[in-house]
């Protein structure tokens, strides 16, 4: 009796285990096709151009095209967002007549502004440091754009999936202080300098919050990579009467995903963060000495930013590309959720009121750093508890 009692135990073990194995093979299997499913653009675009076999040469051709694919895109929504979405949103918001007169809905505006700011005269003020001058924006805008290298819009639209992607990301982003210093610091005007001034002391408050939010994401999704970061929140979270709520960590965690959107208006220099610009109190800060083609890339870099801060929230707390649907539509949900954090910004900036600068800081530092540093220890336990 005895002999046979301990047999059927070790098979009941065994079973178990072989349950629990495969239970766990499959989780597995479904992560990783997942995230198969996102495969860098530019390897389809070689592969569609030369085969699968791919030279160096043919290798940085086929991520230049995939390269010039999403910029193609984000600058086209930045165009449509800066001249045009913009005055529309603000003048519904304050009861205005927005841009109506020039082709449909005044869509044509967007052409108009670009030829009137490009074909302005170039204006380079006298004592300027001309180097750091004339980078700056360049700097302001590049950096937003190179963000979007490893965001997984979905449609086989991702350049790149590092195990680092989200380390990259923040990097990359902010650089944008860095050229907001130089611009602030090169311009040779009170105002400007002022300007500068602001954006190192709010971002060195809210930049940490920032990265330690998005840590507590990377505790739950096991992952810096951005990929998988998407596709640890494909799984239902919970199911109700057929409805099924995903896994997003927004839903998961909404405490992170509130104190990200806010320090995330920091990051973009929304309303009420804009004090690196303030036109009420330093005229326009860093770009108040900017004109012409150098203004437009100040602003196209402000939008961008905008854009990829919306890009952000979309991959760590949206489920990315997800949403009801075939997969096939997964960028048209990508780039709804990135225009929601849009419209989101532009309420802010027509309902809230600019902070005092000191206001600001108090704020980042004595709040924000820390309730992040709370939801990181909440998020530790929950993890720790659950695994």
């Amino acid at each position: 009796m005895a002999v046979e009692t301990s047999v059927d135990m070790a098979v009941d073990m065994a079973v178990d285990m072989a349950v629990d194995m495969a239970v766990d093979q499959s989780a597995d299997m479904a992560v990783d096709m997942a995230v198969a499913q996102s495969a860098p653009l530019p390897e389809a675009i070689g592969e569609f151009l030369f085969g699968a076999e791919l030279g160096p040469g043919q290798e940085f051709l086929a991520a230049f095209i995939g390269a010039v694919i999403v910029g193609t895109l984000m600058m086209t929504m930045t165009a449509l967002a800066g001249p045009w979405a913009k005055r529309k949103v603000t003048a519904a918001f304050t009861d205005r007549y927005a841009v109506n007169r020039l082709g449909p809905y005044g869509l044509l505006i967007i052409v108009a502004d670009a030829v009137r700011l490009l074909s302005k005269e170039l204006v380079v003020p006298e004592g300027v440091d001309r180097p750091a001058w004339d980078l700056a924006p360049v700097v302001l805008a590049s950096s937003a754009l190179l963000g979007f290298a490893v965001i997984p819009m979905g449609s086989g639209i991702h350049l790149a999936d590092p195990e680092v992607g989200l380390v990259y990301v923040f990097a990359v982003a902010s650089l944008a202080s860095v050229g907001l210093v130089m611009a602030g610091y090169a311009s040779n005007n009170k105002y400007s300098l002022l300007g500068g001034m602001r954006a190192v002391a709010q971002n060195l408050a809210y930049e940490i919050p920032l990265v330690l939010i998005a840590a507590s994401v990377v505790l739950f999704a096991g992952s810096l990579q951005m990929g998988e970061i998407v596709a640890a929140q494909q799984e239902a979270l919970v199911t109700v009467a057929g409805l099924s709520i995903p896994s997003w960590y927004a839903f998961v965690n909404p405490f992170a995903f509130v104190l990200f959107l806010v320090a995330n208006m920091m990051e973009v220099g929304r309303n009420p963060f804009d004090t690196p610009e303030a036109p009420t109190e330093i005229v326009a800060g860093y770009q108040t000495e900017y004109s012409s083609v150098y203004f437009v890339l100040i602003y196209l870099g402000e939008f961008i930013h905008i854009f990829l801060g919306g890009a952000i929230i979309a991959t760590l707390f949206l489920g990315g590309p997800a949403g009801p649907g075939p997969e096939s539509i997964g960028l048209l949900w990508f780039l709804l959720k990135i225009w929601a954090v849009f419209l989101f910004t532009q309420w802010a900036r027509s309902a809230l009121p600019r902070l005092r600068i000191d206001q600001l800081i108090e704020i980042g530092w004595k709040g924000m750093l820390i309730l992040a540093f709370a939801n990181l220890v909440l998020t530790a336990v929950i993890v720790g508890l659950i695994a």
